[in-house]
């Protein structure tokens, strides 16, 4: 069995996926495992939306099909900061670059740049899509709570032999989900999340970001200052 240990820093984005599928049976004991996680006096805020699949292929090529075709949609609230600062700047680049970097990607290659950004509504080829969505009158508690579902899942999805890639870009398209998934307009799209079996070939899967040092995110409290 894989440790809590492994299970957590062995995760990472997967950006390539085989098309083995996923037997539903497996996605509902993720589900269930994560369904533990915590939420403030328990209302478990979170709502998933399963695409596998006929249905996960024809979301995928009207997602797919606006992205080619120009689109760029619009999200329904700010993930990214609107004025960008270090150290986080400094970051995001680094994580740009890398990834870029691995894929062979130049700097100024807008059209391979989108490309690769259009395998976000392709689940990077994934055979399962999942697609989180709140309550709109839920407050920035209820997403911290989601937070700690979504980690459950990924986590979870390790020890099934399974990898994910968590997806905000896929809040941009949350017109054509809503409509083709049914999901009420009272509830908003979160983001959504490829789920599958990593493929061990794809030179993208062998992108790993860089953490903190534990003294950079740190501080251990000596002594309480007075007044």
């Amino acid at each position: 069995m894989m440790s809590v240990e492994e299970a957590i820093t062995g995760r990472h984005s997967v950006r390539a996926f085989l098309p083995k599928p996923v037997p539903r049976e497996i996605i509902g004991k993720i589900l269930l495992i994560a369904g533990r996680a915590p939420s403030g006096t328990n209302i478990q805020p979170w709502k998933v939306w399963v695409l596998d699949g006929r249905v996960r292929d024809e979301v995928v090529r009207e997602m797919k099909g606006a992205h080619d075709a120009g689109y760029d949609g619009r999200r329904e609230y700010h993930y990214d900061m609107q004025t960008w600062r270090e150290p986080y700047l400094a970051r995001r680049r680094a994580c740009g670059f890398g990834l870029y970097g691995k894929l062979g990607i130049q700097k100024g290659d807008k059209a391979r740049m989108r490309a690769q950004q259009g395998r976000n509504y392709a689940f990077f080829d994934a055979p399962v899509g999942l697609i989180f969505s709140i309550d709109r009158d839920l407050e920035r508690g209820s997403w911290v709570d989601y937070g700690m579902f979504l980690q459950s899942i990924m986590v979870a999805a390790r020890s099934f032999g399974l990898d994910t890639c968590p997806q905000a870009a896929l809040c941009s398209r949350h017109e054509i989900l809503q409509k083709r998934l049914g999901i009420p307009a009272e509830q908003m799209v979160v983001c959504g999340m490829a789920l599958g079996y990593a493929d061990p070939d794809a030179i993208v899967n062998t992108f790993i970001t860089e953490r903190m040092a534990l003294e950079e995110f740190v501080t251990f409290v000596e002594e309480v200052k007075g007044d």
